[in-house]
Formats: structure tokens, sequence, C-alpha cells
């Protein structure tokens, strides 16, 4: 009787050990279950709110800026400036407002040095412009082709446009512009318009329009990830997939953590930094339209969107890398969201415009600001991989 009480005790413990192992095994499971459908809704956030507006906006706004350009062509008047004046500025906005996203097709196909390298060389602007057979050239048909291939980064983007539609910070006299230099800025806007558009597709691949995937194709431009069947945003998608270069969600988050740290860097060290500290006092981003310390903001803006949640109207912020955070390290979290924030504030104090005052002490705060901002950013990426080793 007592052997087979013991016994029955034995199977007893048994049970309740494979319960319990059972019960903890389903537990965690619902738990790394929970943790990748976050992740997974993060990065669907990022997309389609953050990555995929913000490039569509931009590629729309192009399509429009050459609309306008041309228009200005036909018929160099003052109000025509103006109105393409007013254009890049919102396509340039767009553009800074992508900068926290320039990891994918933007590196990848050298999109970002294509069409925003500063400053514009001039002497080879002066050159060009006593070129007359490739002049005639961009005249052509397949003006933005040509400026694509064979001007070179100094002369192309968003920098060769700027300096001929702006002077010392304001549309320029439109009676100044000559036959030689519209035929440039319509190429010229021709070639900004198909690399936008290259950066829309690549990233929303078959959602994107119709029109910008026609446009693609009749260029032979590569918009997938290796040359394969992912875009880039399926390709984040698909993170922990075959197929991917992602190998999980984590890597994916990290990413985007690292695309932010990358601008907030560049912004303190190069964009304000080179002139600030005199390494090189020519470093000026937009110094024809005096745009400089709106464009180094909306860098630090695509920083907030990417990390909280998406663009300003369209924020999820319970679908964040920021909400990530919150369960990983609050006072992480808490000094990037005040580290953004700062970064913000002190480019907004920056003595304008900045061309005309690179010396003045509030660059120093704000470069001070954009590196602060960039180390926090580092501690995050650092604990969200430690998280999830």
């Amino acid at each position: 009787m007592k052997k087979l009480l013991k016994k029955s005790l034995l199977l007893a413990a048994i049970a309740l050990v494979s319960f319990s192992m059972t019960s903890c095994g389903g537990s965690n499971e619902e738990k790394e279950e929970a943790d990748k459908a976050l992740k997974t809704a993060i990065v669907d956030q990022y997309l389609n709110h953050t990555v995929f507006p913000t490039y569509t906006n931009l590629a729309n706004a192009t399509d429009e800026l050459v609309d306008q350009l041309t228009a200005l062509k036909e018929d160099p008047s003052q109000g025509n400036l103006d109105k393409a004046c007013e254009i890049f500025l919102n396509a340039r906005a767009w553009w800074e407002k992508s900068e926290a996203f320039l990891f994918g097709a933007a590196s990848d196909f050298g999109i970002d040095p294509h069409i925003d390298s500063w400053p514009l060389d001039e002497t080879a602007f002066m050159t060009l412009m006593n070129n007359h057979a490739m002049l005639e050239l961009l005249d052509a048909e397949d003006g933005d082709v040509v400026a694509g291939e064979q001007l070179g980064n100094a002369l192309l983007g968003f920098h060769g446009i700027e300096y001929i539609l702006f002077e010392n910070g304001a549309p320029k006299d439109a009676s100044k512009l000559t036959d030689d230099e519209l035929i440039y800025v319509v190429a010229v806007g021709g070639d900004l318009r198909n690399r936008c558009v290259q950066l829309e597709v690549s990233w929303k691949g078959s959602s994107a329009s119709q029109e910008h995937q026609d446009l693609m194709e009749d260029l032979e431009f590569n918009t997938t990830v290796n040359s394969g069947s992912n875009s880039y945003g399926d390709n984040m998608r698909k993170s922990g997939e075959a197929g991917s270069t992602y190998v999980t969600f984590a890597e994916a988050l990290a990413a985007i953590i690292d695309g932010c740290i990358d601008i907030s860097d560049e912004v303190g060290t190069s964009k304000i930094g080179k002139p600030h500290t005199g390494e090189d006092i020519h470093y000026v981003e937009s110094p024809y339209s005096y745009n400089s310390i709106t464009d180094f903001y909306n860098n630090i803006t695509s920083v907030k969107n990417a990390y909280m949640g998406g663009n300003e109207g369209e924020r999820n912020e319970s679908n964040s890398v920021h909400n990530y955070m919150t369960t990983i390290d609050k006072n992480i979290d808490k000094e990037v969201l005040e580290a953004i924030e700062d970064a913000l504030a002190k480019i907004h104090n920056m003595a304008a415009p900045f061309v005309n005052n690179v010396n003045d002490p509030t660059a120093g705060e704000a470069m001070e600001a954009c590196g602060t901002l960039s180390e926090k950013l580092s501690n995050a990426k650092t604990a969200l991989i430690n998280y999830n080793r």
C-alpha cells in the first residue's frame, strides 16, 4: 500500500512538473508572438505613415516642379519664377524630411549624393554654359537623362536648381535668367524628378502610382533590393523571412534608429559643424535660398517622425519605436525625446541666414544639441539590441 501511494505521488509530481513546463512554454510563446506583433505593427506604421507618404509627396512635388520649370522656360516671367521657387521649397522640405531613412534605396542607388551635393561647382557651371554641344543635348527630349548621366553630382540636384532660381534668399530677378540657364534647369529638374520617383517606387513597389512605375520601367532604373523581387518596403515587412535582408524584426527597428543617428550626426558635425568650426566655411547647404536652417530643422523632424510613429497628422505613438523603447528602458526613451525637442529648439533659435552667421554661438549650440541627440539615439539602439539577444 505504501509503495502504491509513493508511486501515485511520484506520478502526480511528474504530471505537475510536466504541466508547469507546458504552461510556461505556452506563456513564453504568447509573449514572443505579442512582441513580434508589436514590432510588425511598428514597421507597418513606419512604412505607411512615414516613409511612403514622405516619398510620395516628394515625387509628386518634383513632378510639379518639372512642369513649372518647363512653363518658366517657355515664359520666363517673374510670376512663373516665383511659383517655381515656391514649388521648389515644398519639394525641398519633403526631401529633408526623408533624411532619417537614407538607408535603402537612397544609399544603394547613390541617389542622396546625386541630388543633394553641395556646394555647386560654379566653375564647372560656367564651363557648361559655354559648351553649346552639351546644351543642345540638354535641350533635347531626353535632356533629363543626359543631365543625369553626364553632368556629375556637383552640377545636379536641388542645389543646381536653387542656384538658378534664387539669389540672396529670394527669388531671382527673372530678367537675369538666360536661355541657356533655363535649358539647364529644366534638364536638371527632370533628372531630380526621376531620382525622387525612383525613391518612391523602390519603397512602395506596386503600390506606387502606375505613372511612376511606368517611368521607372522606361528609364530602366532598378527599384528592388539587390535586383530581386522585393521592394524596400516589402523587404522590411518580411523581416525574418527568407529573402529579406533583415534577419529579425529587431534588426529592422535597429535600422530605423540607425537612420536617425546618421542624420542627427550629419546635421551636427557636417552641415552645421564644418562651416561653424572653420573646417570648411564654404560647406553651407542651401546658401542661395537661405534655406539652411529650415533644412536642418526638417532633418531633425524626420528623426522625430521616424521615432514617434509617423508624420505629423498621421502619427500613432502606440506603434512606434518610442513606445517599444518604453518597454525596454523608460529613461533612455525619455532622454531621446528630450534630445529631439532640444535639437529642434536650438536649430530654430540659430541666427539666420546661416550662410551669413556660420560663426554665431547659436550655431555651436545647435551643433552640440544634435551631437547629444545622436548619442542618446545610439544608447537606444544599444539597449534595443541587447534586449533582443
